[in-house]
């Protein structure tokens, strides 16, 4: 009876993780992450400073947030909508002590975004439209750096465009 009872709850674990990872897939991005060797470039833009506040939308397995939050010194918020990633990400929480770290299971949309001074985010193109810029232009402060990996916003001008060579993803940084 009990391996029964185990296996139903195993198998609804699967079901909603599957619903889970369609939903985030539809809603901003399937989990591409961000190339390592990319690292470097996107957090030369991002300009760092101890105690500012970074965020990542739709932060996947969590290592943007930690990278911000070990290396700059910084509060370092992801927002994840994939269960799966966001277990993953408290996991890799729950094993790194060192930063200032917070993970949200949480739609983008429903966060408020104002104490950013850095959004990162690798959002694919039919997301990033009017309803997802005039989200940052209602919430950001003046002076936030906005970070798009890839793809770039439509109708704002990039401050800098980083692609130093042809094999190379597109950096865009945005100011408000």
């Amino acid at each position: 009876m009990i391996v029964f009872i185990i296996n139903i709850f195993f198998l609804l674990f699967i079901i909603v993780c599957g619903f889970s990872l369609i939903f985030s897939v539809l809603s901003f991005a399937p989990w591409v992450p961000s190339r390592g060797r990319d690292l470097k470039r996107i957090f030369k833009l991002a300009d760092l400073k101890l105690g500012q506040v970074f965020y990542d939308l739709g932060c996947g397995n969590g290592r943007m947030v930690i990278y911000a939050a070990n290396n700059y010194k910084v509060k370092a918020v992801g927002l994840e909508i994939s269960l799966p990633f966001y277990l993953i990400c408290k996991l890799r929480q729950a094993l790194n002590r060192r930063g200032l770290i917070e993970f949200k299971f949480k739609n983008l949309y429903k966060e408020n975004l104002a104490p950013a001074d850095v959004i990162y985010f690798f959002g694919m193109p039919h997301v990033l439209n009017e309803k997802f810029c005039s989200k940052l232009r209602r919430e950001l402060k003046p002076g936030t750096k906005i970070i798009s990996y890839a793809f770039k916003l439509p109708d704002w001008q990039p401050k800098i465009i980083d692609k130093p060579s042809a094999n190379d993803l597109p950096v865009y940084l945005y100011e408000t």
